[in-house]
């Protein structure tokens, strides 16, 4: 049998589009059945309540649950793993945080994945102010006023954080080697037992994301000194930014959404535009920003991008301060 050319170039435009049409097929299908959220942290934490916020919104708006599953310990990193080994289709997400950037340095060497290498940016979702807080007994009202009562009581000066290798420990840190301080960390399994002690005085100065530290703030029981975003906050009216005593420092939270490294673009590309019009609900930006949060609506690329540069920050954070061998 032979074949003319009109119909061997028929099929090849044929073959060609079979891939075309094969993406499209996935993207248009994808989710065909529930999809595991996984977090690093606990019920209850500020991850946990706004991934179970971002999967309900997906489930209504893709028709499959998006199921919750938190498997906490090692500051995100048994999370992190686990997504990291799981099959590349779509069906396994880590819902990820600042800790991702922390611990990519942090703990270099003492893991055998990669993050950088070993998962897949999809979107970012929220970005979390940090605050510089104090009890009210404590006879300081500006960053500029802290900094002067630190110094003329070297040693004396503690502050809580939730644990080593935190986002609240390495923003202390981080004020440490900028300001020439040398608080002492008091590191707390959670923000409830850090903030009681703070409240009572038992350590001085808390550097923590607005959502655990902003009741406590409005009622008057601890006293906000700044902000460490680049710009003020509108659920922190009055309280400026700490970078306006402290030329550039700034630090914050933030969380989004990443998939293990392989997993098909086109799967991807929809879970970023899925997620970015959930972000663009009213009532889901409402809530984040009663809590201080501001959705981080981008691409892919612009979440890998800024990815790399907190991983970058951090990573010199942590190895200035000696927590890693350099």
């Amino acid at each position: 049998m032979t074949i003319d050319r009109r119909h061997l170039l028929q099929l090849a435009a044929g073959a060609a589009a079979l891939p075309a049409l094969s993406r499209t097929a996935l993207a248009d299908t994808y989710p065909s059945k529930p999809v595991r959220m996984v977090v690093g942290f606990g019920a209850g934490s500020a991850s946990d309540i706004n991934a179970r916020l971002v999967g309900q919104s997906l489930a209504k708006r893709l028709g499959e649950n998006f199921v919750i599953d938190n498997r906490a310990g090692a500051g995100g990193d048994i999370a992190t793993e686990f997504v990291v080994r799981a099959p590349a289709d779509g069906y396994t997400l880590l819902y990820t945080s600042t800790a991702l950037a922390i611990h990519a340095t942090l703990d270099a060497g003492k893991v055998d994945f990669d993050p950088t290498r070993d998962l897949a940016p999809v979107t970012g979702v929220v970005r979390t102010p940090v605050v510089m807080e104090v009890s009210p007994s404590l006879p300081v009202k500006t960053v500029t006023e802290f900094i002067a009562y630190a110094k003329a009581h070297p040693g004396k000066i503690n502050v809580a954080t939730v644990g080593a290798g935190s986002l609240q420990h390495l923003t202390a840190v981080y004020f440490n080697m900028v300001t020439g301080l040398n608080m002492v960390p008091v590191h707390y399994r959670g923000a409830a037992p850090a903030i009681s002690d703070l409240i009572a005085g038992r350590v001085q100065v808390m550097f923590d994301v607005v959502v655990s530290s902003l009741s406590y703030i409005k009622s008057g029981q601890l006293r906000a000194l700044g902000v460490t975003t680049a710009d003020e906050q509108k659920v922190l009216p009055g309280v400026p930014t700490v970078k306006s005593f402290v030329p550039g420092f700034e630090a914050a939270g933030w969380q989004g959404i990443c998939a293990p490294a392989k997993t098909p673009a086109v799967i991807i590309g929809r879970l970023n535009k899925e997620v970015n019009q959930v972000l663009h609900d009213p009532e889901l930006d409402a809530h984040l920003a009663k809590l201080g949060g501001v959705p981080d609506i981008g691409t892919p690329a612009d979440f890998g991008k800024f990815i790399a540069s907190e991983t970058e920050k951090w990573g010199k954070v942590v190895r200035k301060a000696g927590l890693v061998k350099a």
